[in-house]
């Protein structure tokens, strides 16, 4: 095999470590994958860069992670520390209704609900089910390069004192998150033209919630510059963000708390359920240049899983599952390359097709979220030769297994252009401004 271009060489003081598999980042795709092939008896090493717990934005999680964690066996322990969410309320400031829709409106009934969980929770609940099941978990160290040889790779590692070590593995798994370690290295980092958004969040005490079973559903509140969520969580606290277009964070002139609030007070609808309700700690995070792809997702000896190949707009709470989903998908390739199995080349191009699909099913509805024709498909969806039901899973996350949806989704986007082209006038002036807002504006986070 040919290295990487550009070549990494990485220092180390002595001999390199060995191991089957080293999976960087301890995530929700990292630590599903190293469990996965640590109970199948390979020596797998995760590398994590922070010290578990740690703050990760994401709380939101789909009725279709219930199955890949009972997979796992920690559906229980998921539960444990969640908040159940049956659906989804969307709210529109071009609409005096409020519209609600529920999982069990989906065309497969058996996924009714999901849950809302603090991220720094579930994360390490999954990073420690990993050691459990055999994994060697290393927290507070970076993987700085990988060098990839003609039977494996050789990654540099810095740990928090500045010293280096390397560890020499036959195969690596990029599960590093946003940082996309092989993306940058390898150059194929993408950003997404399509859909250019910056992101403001934080956690609230005192938010109002919704009564009685639907306390836990998800809200989306539309306004001018994007939309904002609205995730309550199990201890009390509530996770509120919003996803605006870069210009609007661009313009902040004040320090970043009160300018979120300012941001809030623009959505009258957020801003009542908000009116009783303090900021935890007084901190809002920010960040910028959200949505991007890798050009590749795979090599002869490494994968890209989760949020290290791709990151969409979190308008559908897709990320955590997209990133297990990956996972399950990788680990057949692993399995199947440390075995020099002559299935694995096919399996790779599987891979390769599955971690392209999530994104790009959940984007053809995220590009278009903001404009008025489907944000009145949300706020009066119908149900002609069964849309609706199509709809719903996909928000669901049933876009990998059997279910019949996409007949239905085929003809759901017809309707879209159809409604569009009958709307001609209001079509024209909302994809110029869409034109206008995801123009190329670099902004920094905070």
């Amino acid at each position: 095999m040919q290295p990487l271009s550009p070549r990494a060489e990485p220092a180390a003081a002595g001999a390199a470590l060995e191991c089957d598999v080293l999976v960087v980042g301890g995530g929700p795709a990292g630590s599903t994958i190293a469990a996965l092939l640590a109970e199948s008896g390979r020596d797998v090493v995760v590398i994590e860069k922070a010290h578990h717990p740690r703050f990760h934005i994401g709380e939101s999680l789909l009725p279709a992670n219930a199955a890949l964690f009972d997979r796992l066996g920690v559906r229980e322990r998921v539960e444990a520390i969640g908040m159940t969410k049956y659906g989804v309320e969307f709210v529109s400031p071009d609409h005096e209704h409020r519209q609600f829709i529920e999982f069990q409106e989906a065309w497969d009934k058996s996924m009714p609900y999901a849950w809302q969980v603090r991220r720094s929770e579930l994360d390490e609940l999954l990073f420690r089910d990993a050691a459990r099941k055999g994994a060697r978990t290393f927290e507070g160290q970076r993987v700085r390069e990988v060098a990839f040889e003609a039977e494996g790779a050789v990654a540099g590692i810095e740990l928090e004192d500045g010293t280096r070590h390397a560890w020499r593995a036959k195969f690596v798994v990029d599960a590093s998150g946003r940082d996309t370690l092989l993306a940058n290295q390898l150059r194929c980092k993408e950003k997404n033209k399509r859909h250019n958004s910056s992101a403001l969040y934080g956690h609230f005490t005192g938010a109002e919630r919704l009564p009685g079973k639907l306390e836990g559903n998800i809200t989306i509140f539309w306004f001018e510059h994007g939309w904002f969520w609205f995730i309550p969580l199990a201890d009390g606290t509530t996770s509120i963000g919003a996803v605006c277009w870069p210009y609007h964070l661009k313009s902040r002139q004040k320090p970043l708390p009160e300018f979120f609030a300012d941001t809030i007070a623009l959505c009258p609808a957020l801003a009542e359920r908000l009116a009783g309700a303090a900021l935890v700690d007084g901190r809002v995070y920010a960040t910028g240049n959200y949505s991007y792809a890798s050009a590749k997702s795979s090599g002869e000896r490494f994968l890209m899983i989760g949020d290290a190949y791709a990151f969409v707009d979190p308008v559908f709470s897709s990320g955590v599952y997209l990133a297990m989903q990956s996972a399950f998908d990788g680990a057949r390739v692993v399995e199947a390359v440390l075995d020099r199995r002559p299935d694995a080349a096919a399996l790779r191009r599987a891979f390769d097709r599955a971690v392209q699909h999530g994104p790009r099913e959940f984007s053809w509805f995220i590009f278009r979220v903001t404009n008025p024709t489907m944000r009145e498909f949300f706020m009066s969806p119908q149900n002609p030769f069964r849309v609706k039901e199509a709809l719903v899973s996909l928000l669901a996350g049933d876009i990998y297994g059997k279910t019949p949806i996409w007949r239905s989704i085929r003809v759901l986007k017809a309707l879209y252009y159809l409604v569009s082209f009958g709307n001609l006038g209001r079509t024209v002036r909302a994809w110029k401004r869409r034109r206008i807002n995801i123009r190329d504006i670099e902004v920094q986070a905070p």
